[in-house]
């Protein structure tokens, strides 16, 4: 007889949330995710998960945030997972020029509430943290597990702060916990004010006749650009190896910004000049010119490779983009 094993994933409502989700419930898992309390529903990616729930109930959500210490103790507490997923963030690298304390409180300080509370508990669970290219910000490519952390952004510094916390409670503690260190991966579920969403979103939009321009900063930001599904069954793997380690995930392919403008483009039939305009807004204070991860710790420890690599990603993220002018439902539930 084999036991259900229970997860517990901070972010579920966001992009990688959702997959990971999935993932895991078509595993057999019983998943608790955390959820902010908001004046509106923002649970559109993860609608069609839990709307059967009263019938087989596998699927729990619960009201927390990743500042309230003593939820996030009690929360543990009851549900007593397997696994914690933590993926929960201020993810968005130009807003953490905005919002440099907020996205350090959540993103850094975060971490170690969350690492923290399992200890003090003492629990015994496999502790998954989201760390982020952005880490290594102004290093050259390529950039592994060795590379050192130049971070250009309060993001990437706050996610750099989170990764040495997981390392330090891994070796102060003895703590199951890792780091999968993840470059660019994207899908429909993007965020509208992420640049993949916003290009394929402009081209569809254009198509369709309802958007004249797209209006993008720097062209010239070289990334590795994966795909988000692939990505967390990644996040996965690194929590069924029989000892913690490190990881980066990552295609090992290098497009500009440009290059995923002029694709999706091409996919819509359609001329970027005549549409792309520049605008100052989107220009970070410092740049992060070239990301381009070497995954081969991955693939020879963790048996994972990307299959999905920027040109099918770009037709992908457009083709959902035209579908949903057409569909009622939010493509952020697709």
């Amino acid at each position: 007889m084999t036991t259900t094993r229970t997860a517990f994933i901070t972010g579920i409502t966001g992009q990688d949330g959702s997959y990971l989700a999935e993932l895991l419930l078509a595993k057999g898992y019983r998943v608790h995710g955390l959820i902010r309390r908001a004046s509106t529903f923002n649970t559109a990616r993860i609608e069609h998960l839990y709307q059967d729930r009263h019938e087989d109930p596998q699927l729990f959500l619960h009201y927390g945030d990743l500042v309230d210490s003593s939820r996030l103790v009690t929360l543990l507490s009851k549900i007593a997972p397997d696994e914690v997923y933590h993926l929960g963030a201020q993810s968005h690298v130009r807003v953490s020029f905005d919002e440099p304390e907020f996205t350090g409180d959540t993103t850094g300080l975060g971490t170690i509430r969350l690492l923290e509370a399992i200890r003090m508990i003492g629990l015994d669970t496999r502790f998954y943290q989201a760390s982020s290219s952005e880490m290594f910000g102004a290093t050259p490519p390529p950039q592994d597990e060795a590379t050192p952390f130049h971070p250009r952004s309060p993001y990437g510094a706050a996610k750099v702060y989170g990764y040495w916390a997981a390392r330090n409670y891994r070796e102060a503690y003895g703590m199951y916990a890792v780091n999968g260190i993840l470059f660019n991966h994207e899908s429909p579920r993007r965020g509208e004010t992420f640049v993949t969403r916003k290009i394929a979103r402009a081209a569809a939009r254009i198509s369709a006749g309802v958007q004249d321009h797209l209006y993008l900063g720097n062209l010239d930001a070289v990334r590795d650009w994966g795909y988000a599904p692939e990505y967390v069954e990644g996040m996965w793997r690194m929590l069924q190896a029989d000892r913690p380690n490190d990881y980066v995930l990552a295609t090992g392919t290098a497009y500009t910004v440009r290059d995923f403008v002029d694709l999706t483009f091409a996919h819509a039939g359609l001329d970027p000049d005549r549409y792309l305009r520049f605008d100052e807004r989107y220009l970070r204070p410092s740049e992060v010119d070239a990301l381009i991860g070497d995954a081969s710790k991955a693939r020879d420890a963790l048996g994972w490779t990307p299959r999905t690599f920027t040109p099918e990603l770009a037709r992908v993220m457009y083709d959902a983009e035209l579908l949903a002018l057409d569909s009622p439902i939010p493509l952020s539930a697709a």
